[in-house]
């Protein structure tokens, strides 16, 4: 549809001519990025505007999460170790994106809530500013298969507010469906964690699928998956150091764009405030204090 197309490229240029003239906000942004909230905002243009300015927003609330973003500094490449977070290489028949996000290792001491955060987010804006491929939804899998109940413990309720916040309003995807394989029987108590953070028509998605079972494939097609789950992708090997190498390729872009892509609050003209940047205030600690065996 070559005039859709056209007018679609005419909204590109309106939200890069209203980004230019907000002094708050940062104004080198990649067209790829703007097409992506075009888009997931259901191509309407305020909503893509205040979307944007959220996006922001809530990026600069978080320097915990992006800043000093370095793919070769010991706590990004220790999550790289014992995670692996896969975009895979096909999409559903309804051209949906679909990832695999796991813990390798049940050792927990070894994990880093806030450091898995904010690889979680490197890659994801490896994404969002590189590919021009824009998929009709995502879909995330969450294999929880060594996660235990100590999980609880490592989380920091500030950061995980943020990033629920953050993914369910600012990033500039559309969600379509949720899913935690190899879900243990304390899964409750752990999805207890977040359902205060989730919208309900996020939590209508969440589907949970026990171990050894193949309700999955109901809604993800088994050969999109990596080869360990008896899929055609490749390994999960192969797959995660595409993408390893991806994000240590944009190290600069990194250190850069974490002050390029700063809000100067000072400068926000009255007419911009957004009440929900009060909800990503930080709230105490961690839960840390609780000892679960």
């Amino acid at each position: 549809m070559p005039d859709q197309e056209v007018e679609h490229n005419k909204d590109i240029v309106a939200i890069k001519d209203w980004l230019s003239k907000q002094p708050h906000l940062p104004h080198d942004v990649e067209d790829v990025l703007l097409r992506r909230f075009f888009t997931s905002c259901g191509f309407s243009l305020e909503r893509a505007k205040r979307t944007i300015d959220f996006f922001f927003t809530i990026r600069s609330t978080a320097p915990e999460l992006f800043c000093k973003r370095d793919p070769w500094s010991p706590e990004i490449r220790r999550v790289f170790e014992i995670t692996d977070m896969l975009p895979l290489p096909y999409k559903t028949p309804e051209n949906y994106k679909v990832f695999i996000y796991r813990l390798n290792n049940p050792e927990l001491d070894l994990f880093n809530f806030i450091d898995a955060v904010k690889t979680f987010f490197m890659l994801a804006d490896t994404r969002l500013t590189e590919e021009d491929d824009i998929p009709s939804g995502e879909i995330p899998i969450f294999d929880s298969a060594n996660v235990s109940l100590k999980f609880i413990g490592k989380v920091n309720l500030s950061v995980l507010r943020k990033y629920m916040l953050y993914t369910q309003e600012a990033i500039p995807i559309r969600l379509k469906q949720v899913h935690v394989i190899n879900a243990p029987a304390y899964i409750s108590k752990i999805y207890a964690l977040c359902k205060p953070f989730l919208k309900s028509e996020v939590a209508k998605l969440v589907k949970f699928h026990e171990p050894n079972s193949s309700t999955l494939y109901k809604d993800v097609p088994q050969e999109l998956l990596p080869l360990e789950y008896g899929g055609k992708a490749g390994s999960v090997q192969q797959i995660k150091r595409y993408w390893i190498k991806r994000i240590e390729a944009k190290r600069d872009w990194f250190l850069t764009n974490d002050q390029n892509w700063s809000v100067d609050e000072a400068m926000r003209p009255t007419n911009c405030k957004d009440d929900r940047t009060d909800q990503v205030r930080d709230l105490p600690g961690s839960f840390r204090s609780l000892a679960l065996d």
